[in-house]
């Protein structure tokens, strides 16, 4: 029997130029099909345009279980230019570790803020490494890097990764043009660190097989090869695998992981899967998966968090660029809260409950958003109340294909590529797909999310001790019928129920059915007089004393809710 091998995908991620292809270099004994800046233009501008994947085997460490066996690394080479973040994002979803890797001359730069971001977002444990550590000059060198592993230990202290091992290397001294036989520094220093961090992955080899192809080439007289980290599930020779982008299903012929030939492969591992001939410029990246297993879908409900790096607000109705399985297209979006007596309810996992009603928001609430008018109320203490989760409807311009309950990521990719400011707004998890094309027909007016409706108006007059006529809450244009009916408060404390027009003017008819208390009718009495006196000139102790008791008007409260989706706009009082 062989002896086993465990496989761990290590992300690097970092800014531009911080040395990440060279450090994979320097680490990896095996190249795989994607590694090393492959494609020309790549080569050109000195730049990782795609995911580059090598690997690198060790002994297994004790701390990984008893027996002999080897240690994959599998190192994931994420691209480092700003534009190409969405390639990265698609790279998190497989990554177990991650090393951040810091140009210790420049220290963290705008894209390692947006790579710790992705980490916290998709990854467990992380190692930075100071590459670089060449170009400062020897006597000064221990403490310019002392002073970066200080500056960096700050910056982590309130992620996740906070006290995570810091390790000084140059994979590459003299830089890209020196001699390959310039050795690199602190290299085996860091290999035995990813050793002390590596830890058995949780892999399930049930359910669905999908897997995020990133390479596809062929094979003259073989047939098609895609190679990719397989995300859930497992496949085996024979299967039959579907590309859904292409609408095809194809059968493995053959599998191989990093040159050796395999009959299986399960959820975590990279491996190429080679089947029956098609043209692999069709498919350069995408998911391929168990037939029927995935779905398309022109809209989702997601939960979601805000990235508390990202300035400003996340306002409903704005655009995002939206990261979902493997691909990024344009969606805009609708924030909705619980409804406020229900802020502090558990968050549910994974789920989402169609039977409840929902708040719509204006935008994301989060301590720096204005609090809501719904909020306010709430709010006693004069600390505005957050609900502990929150979701959004996403609407796409393009229909995307992915996985149910994967991971979502909105982003602003249009800022300006150069400014210093972190351009991933939030991030979720997908709960439920819309694939029906007309879903604004059929599957939203399930959605329960409510707009929270308040009018105000005044008492005109009194026409008896069951009933009053009232103004300003309706334009003059305003159909009252459809309001017949509705509840209204006074701000004297009557109930008072909406019983129909009063002329053309937008008044209408308020009935009493407990009958206005005397104080009321005294008010509303002496308001009327004055205005009948209006202009009389002669102005009695008692007319001033009546005036002082009329000065405020009474007010009409109209409270009502309506659902965002209901077609027929019904108004509902509780």
């Amino acid at each position: 029997m062989a002896a086993r091998v465990l496989n761990v995908n290590v992300g690097v991620l970092g800014h531009i130029d911080s040395g990440k292809t060279a450090l994979a270099r320097a680490l990896s004994t095996t190249g795989s099909t994607a590694a090393f800046d492959r494609a020309p233009q790549s080569r050109a501008r000195g730049i990782t345009l795609d995911l580059g994947f090598s690997c690198l085997r060790t002994a297994l460490p004790p701390h990984l279980g008893p027996g002999p066996g080897e240690l994959q690394f599998t190192l994931v080479d994420c691209p480092g230019h700003a534009s190409l973040i969405r390639t990265i994002i698609g790279g998190a979803q497989i990554i177990d570790l991650m090393m951040l890797v810091i140009d210790v001359t420049k220290g963290m730069q705008t894209q390692s803020a947006e790579c710790l971001v992705i980490g916290q977002i998709a990854c467990q444990k992380m190692v930075v490494v100071l590459n670089k550590i060449d170009l400062l000059p020897e006597g000064k060198r221990q403490s310019a890097i002392e002073k970066m592993t200080k500056k960096m230990q700050k910056t982590l202290e309130n992620t996740k990764f906070s006290g995570c091992p810091i390790v000084a290397v140059a994979a590459k001294p003299g830089g890209p043009e020196a001699p390959e036989s310039e050795n690199p520094l602190g290299v085996s220093e860091l290999i035995e660190v990813l050793k002390s961090q590596a830890y058995l992955p949780s892999r399930d080899p049930s359910g669905h097989f999908l897997m995020a192809v990133d390479h596809c080439f062929s094979i003259k007289g073989q047939g098609t090869v895609m190679t990719g980290t397989i995300l859930s599930g497992s496949v085996s020779l024979g299967d039959n695998v579907e590309i859904p982008a292409l609408k095809v299903t194809k059968k493995v012929k053959s599998m191989q992981m990093f040159h050796t030939p395999v009959t299986y492969a399960m959820q975590g591992d990279r491996v190429g899967v080679c089947v029956t001939q098609f043209d692999p410029k069709l498919l350069e990246r995408g998911l391929i998966c168990t037939p029927d297993s995935l779905h398309t879908i022109h809209a989702a409900i997601i939960s979601l968090k805000k990235i508390q790096y990202f300035r400003g607000a996340l306002h409903t109705k704005a655009k995002f660029h939206i990261t979902v399985g493997h691909e990024t297209v344009m969606g805009r979006v609708m924030f909705f809260s619980p409804a406020p007596a229900n802020f502090n309810d558990e968050i549910q996992e994974n789920v989402f409950d169609f039977e409840k009603d929902y708040l719509y928001q204006e935008e994301y609430l989060s301590k720096d958003s204005v609090s809501s008018e719904e909020n306010k109320e709430n709010d006693q203490a004069g600390e505005v109340q957050l609900p502990k989760q929150q979701w959004a409807l996403l609407e796409f311009e393009k229909p995307v294909t992915c996985p149910k309950l994967c991971l979502v990521i909105g982003s602003k990719l249009d800022t300006d590529i150069h400014a210093n400011t972190c351009r991933l707004a939030f991030h979720g998890v997908l709960l439920q797909g819309m694939e029906d094309k007309n879903y604004t027909e059929t599957f939203l007016p399930k959605l329960k999310v409510y707009k929270q409706k308040h009018k105000e108006g005044q008492v005109e007059r009194v026409m008896d001790d069951y009933s009053v006529i009232g103004r300003s809450l309706f334009k003059k244009e305003t159909n009252i019928q459809i309001f017949v009916g509705l509840k209204v408060k006074l701000s004297t404390g009557e109930d008072g129920i909406i019983d129909g027009g009063f002329g053309q003017s937008g008044k209408f008819k308020i009935r009493i059915p407990d009958g206005l208390k005397p104080d009321t009718k005294m008010v509303l009495t002496a308001a009327s007089k004055k205005k009948s006196k209006g202009g009389k000139g002669d102005m009695t102790k008692e007319d001033e004393s009546s005036k002082n008791d009329s000065a405020l008007p009474v007010t009409i409260s109209l409270i009502f809710k309506r659902y965002v989706f209901d077609t027929q706009k019904k108004m509902i009082q509780s």
